[in-house]
């Protein structure tokens, strides 16, 4: 049975990204770099816009605001591509243009939920955020997360992870600190039914 990951870098305010901000917010040092490299072989599940996003970065399209890739950036983007990775869309066409990419039609929730049943090894999320809510809605998800670079983008954060989430309890499996910077907490999560005074969730609002 394979295991389902979570997996989110954020700023400390909770925003997957900043405008005007490089990839990792500039701030990735060797220690982070060197265990991102050590990483289990893994299978990458993602929505069309993440797709859309990291495919056009494989394809040689600049982040904006830049230049050219940092030598870190593109690192991470070769990385992916070796990668395998099935992409969830009704939007998009075969064949996927980026390599190794498998695009599935059918509900997200029930496929990983046979690929976990079925299959062996990781399987992890990168970026898509609708995605991730919805597997750990669902109760898929075994491992969360969440690599906290030591910014605040108050003014020009975009993509706030956790609007519309359900409150979750959180079991601490592992922390590390790297470059004397970057905390990485990785959780066990439990979606609750309600707070634990008893008192009925507030609903999400419509999206």
């Amino acid at each position: 049975m394979s295991e389902l990951l979570v997996d989110f870098i954020t700023s400390l305010d909770g925003y997957a990204s900043g405008e005007g901000w490089p990839g990792f917010w500039g701030l990735e040092g060797p220690e982070y770099l060197a265990w991102l490299g050590e990483q289990p072989e893994v299978t990458y599940l993602m929505g069309a816009n993440t797709y859309r996003l990291m495919s056009g970065f494989a394809a040689g399209e600049v982040p904006n605001g830049q230049d050219e890739f940092r030598a870190e950036e593109e690192a991470s983007v070769d990385e992916l591509t070796q990668a395998s990775k099935v992409v969830f869309s009704s939007s998009l066409e075969e064949p996927l243009a980026w390599a190794n990419s498998t695009l599935v039609r059918d509900d997200a929730v029930e496929a990983v939920r046979a690929m976990k049943e079925n299959g062996s090894g990781l399987l992890s999320t990168i970026g898509s955020l609708s995605l991730c809510r919805s597997l750990l809605e669902a109760g898929l998800v075994d491992r969360f997360r969440v690599g906290i670079f030591p910014v605040i983008t108050g003014a020009t954060g975009d993509e706030r992870i956790y609007d519309g989430y359900p409150d979750v309890a959180l079991e601490m499996i592992e922390h590390r600190t790297f470059d004397g910077r970057i905390q990485l907490v990785e959780y066990k999560p439990r979606v609750l039914e309600h707070p634990p005074l008893g008192a009925p969730a507030r609903p999400s609002p419509p999206h």
